[in-house]
């Protein structure tokens, strides 16, 4: 899955809210002040031509919608980034988000009952 920059995130987020959408549809989704329609539209096609998003032409307009489930993204993002920055280990990540105060230890029980419960 290639990489996607801050303002492509923010298009598929987009993307992913709405599930099937116009490029109109796209810009309004956004919170004021929005994008220019055309720099929508440029990133809309870069995500196309990465095959985050799929394209139906509907006569002279086009549909959008996502190839990529945003469950599939983020999963592989957070896999990415425990490997760049915690050499691949989850643990070390949580044990860093821990120390951060970033996440609590009802949080981590919760997260303990999770695991239990899927192993079963």
């Amino acid at each position: 899955m290639k990489p996607l920059t801050k303002a492509e995130e923010q298009v598929m987020q987009q993307v992913w809210k709405l599930s099937s959408a116009y490029l109109k549809d796209i810009v309004e989704s956004y919170p004021m002040p929005r994008p220019h329609t055309n720099t929508v539209a440029t990133l809309v096609k870069i995500l196309v031509d990465k095959g985050y998003i799929g394209v139906e032409a509907m006569g002279r307009v086009h549909r959008y919608f996502p190839l990529v489930s945003k469950e599939a993204y983020s999963t592989n993002s957070i896999k990415s980034l425990v490997d760049a920055y915690f050499e691949g280990s989850f643990s070390e990540a949580v044990s860093c988000m821990l120390q951060q105060k970033e996440i609590s230890v009802h949080e981590l029980e919760i997260l303990l009952d999770q695991l239990k419960q899927s192993k079963k």
